[in-house]
């Protein structure tokens, strides 16, 4: 009974689903074209496909900017602007520059001394040709305003690089 019953139920739901697909989709079609009738659209053509033009690569002789300089061959062991660290240290070269303040100047004939006063209060008499500060700073000049000093330090890559300073005369205001 329940194979018959089975079989009926397969033939009741065939015949439900061809009696639903037997209607046609004649409002649907008829949208689609009265929808379409007025339309005249215009696609633009597809863009042209332009070549590409080939580069050649010619940077290979400049230097790498992330190696480390100091490996390069042919390039000499010591820097030219290398200070002599064999020379004996001045008094002055003891203190770092921003710790040293120009008290005033001295004329004698055509030289011109500076005076220099150290974080421990002694004051020095300095002139062209001495050193000062921690970095090599050679003096260079000497005005009754300023003293000029080209100091030598050492950058990231070990190589030593040269910087212009001056040291300006302080004045004190007193009351």
């Amino acid at each position: 009974m329940s194979s018959r019953f089975s079989w009926w139920m397969a033939v009741m739901m065939m015949s439900l689903v061809g009696a639903c697909s037997q209607e046609g989709y004649e409002d649907l079609e008829s949208f689609v074209r009265e929808s379409g009738a007025g339309l005249k659209g215009k696609v633009d053509p597809l863009p042209e496909i332009r070549t590409l033009e080939y580069f050649v690569y010619q940077a290979f002789d400049i230097p790498d900017p992330f190696s480390n300089r100091k490996n390069k061959p042919g390039k000499p062991d010591r820097n030219e602007l290398e200070p002599d660290l064999k020379r004996p240290k001045e008094a002055l070269e003891s203190f770092p520059l921003e710790n040293l303040v120009m008290v005033g100047s001295l004329r004698r004939g055509n030289n011109v001394f500076a005076l220099v006063r150290a974080p421990d209060n002694s004051v020095h008499r300095v002139r062209a040709g001495n050193y000062l500060g921690q970095n090599f700073g050679l003096i260079t000049g000497v005005s009754e305003v300023e003293i000029k000093l080209r100091e030598i330090t050492r950058d990231n890559g070990d190589e030593w690089s040269e910087r212009a300073s001056v040291l300006m005369l302080q004045t004190q205001e007193r009351k």
